[in-house]
């Protein structure tokens, strides 16, 4: 490993994708469900990279080659050793729901006064969080790493490539349980993060408001925790001043306004605010952070549109929780007219149909001027809203009955591509 991490700080960088600009980088060879990754060495020279990482002898005599026995594991002690010889802190994220939008947010508190990294897009598992922590520098004052999961033992192995010297946990939801096998099995593997910190000692940051998390940090000392319904216990105390359209939080005497909708989200600014407070930045550098990010990939992302429409894109995932959550927050802000367009939630295995037919059961004792369900698993379910099993078919349906001066939620799992839906 000595050797791969000298080669490493020879590079300009490390890449693992040949659609990339591969100049003057560590190329790591791995494999995929369709693909041997040792295939693409040569086309990772032709295209600049300094060297290639390889588990494949056939390639092991490229002059740019470095043989290793298994390249992803390789990457990921290399991104191990380059974390623990920069020593940069660590904070890392985990949860159901909101991960990357509170790790948006704790980065744009941070970097009012430090010199902060943060997982790119959703690169959060065994294969981006090695990434991440590559593009650590001397330079880099604190890091936020995310950290996805969808089976056990996916966190606790983050963990011990990331080292984290911080941790959050946003919530405790209804997601991945194709993987997880129960809401119990999400809570276990989450909680993950909390046994590495704890057995290590480390700073747990969390909401006092939440019972759960609090029983399960019940005794451990080493926490630093934020409420905004008044809990004593907590270190800092916050409150919702406003939740519609945007939310906007009270620190004393302190208004902060968001660019974030929906009450739910309200929680994810809290969490950023009470680690920016953690690290000693002012009432004054934390505001402009929290005000400072605008959300964008469809996730609660506010969109105007033709005829007087608008959106409240929020399709880059959904499962029961984060669903029930979006549609409580979109219930509450005033429009004349308010349709609900909702997309199949994926991963839940055997709670599939159950979870569905949950949610438009609540759907149907609540007031919208439309509901319209896209996929399979909405279509199965006893209903009277319009059920459409294709993206095509809901479009042509929109192009013949358009819609004016209607305000959306659009929401669903990202192999949906809600947002392709045309309004």
């Amino acid at each position: 490993m000595s050797i791969l991490y000298e080669k490493f700080k020879e590079c300009a960088g490390v890449a693992t994708d040949t659609r990339k600009d591969l100049r003057d980088t560590l190329f790591f060879c791995l494999k995929g469900e369709t693909f041997d990754g040792n295939e693409f060495a040569p086309l990772a020279i032709e295209k600049g990279a300094k060297y290639v990482v390889v588990d494949n002898e056939k390639f092991a005599s490229l002059p740019e080659a470095i043989l290793v026995e298994d390249t992803l594991k390789a990457l990921q002690d290399l991104a191990h050793q380059h974390r623990k010889q920069l020593a940069t802190p660590v904070i890392a994220l985990t949860g159901s729901n909101g991960k990357t939008t509170t790790k948006e947010l704790i980065y744009s508190v941070l970097n009012q006064s430090f010199r902060a990294l943060k997982t790119e897009g959703n690169l959060n598992n065994h294969i981006g969080v090695p990434l991440t922590l590559l593009r650590l520098t001397p330079d880099t004052d604190i890091a936020i790493i995310e950290m996805g999961a969808n089976h056990p033992g996916e966190i606790a192995a983050l963990c011990q490539i990331a080292d984290p010297d911080f941790g959050y946990i946003t919530n405790f939801g209804r997601a991945h349980l194709e993987g997880f096998g129960s809401f119990e099995g999400v809570i276990k593997a989450k909680s993950e993060l909390y046994n590495y910190l704890k057995k290590a000692d480390k700073r747990i940051f969390f909401c006092q408001d939440n019972d759960l998390q609090a029983n399960l940090l019940e005794g451990y000392s080493q926490t630093y925790s934020f409420s905004l319904e008044g809990n004593e216990k907590a270190s800092l105390q916050l409150s919702v001043k406003e939740s519609v359209p945007f939310v906007q939080l009270a620190w004393g005497e302190t208004i902060l306004p968001t660019h974030l909708i929906g009450k739910y989200n309200a929680m994810n600014a809290a969490a950023a605010i009470c680690i920016g407070h953690y690290f000693k930045l002012s009432k004054e550098a934390i505001s402009r952070g929290i005000e400072g990010y605008v959300p964008s990939n469809n996730r609660s992302q506010w969109v105007k549109k033709d005829r007087g429409n608008q959106v409240l894109m929020d399709a880059y995932n959904a499962n029961p929780t984060s669903m029930h959550a979006a549609i409580e927050a979109f219930g509450e802000i005033k429009a004349p007219h308010k349709v609900l367009i909702l997309g199949d939630m994926k991963e839940l295995g055997a709670y599939s149909q159950k979870e569905h037919q949950q949610l438009v059961d609540d759907i149907a004792a609540s007031v919208w001027d439309a509901v319209l369900l896209l996929g399979d698993n909405f279509y199965q379910t006893q209903t009277d809203f319009m059920k459409f099993r294709t993206l095509t078919e809901m479009n042509h349906y929109l192009k013949l009955h358009p819609f004016s001066d209607t305000f959306f939620l659009i929401k669903g799992s990202r192999s949906m591509t809600m947002e392709k839906i045309e309004i």
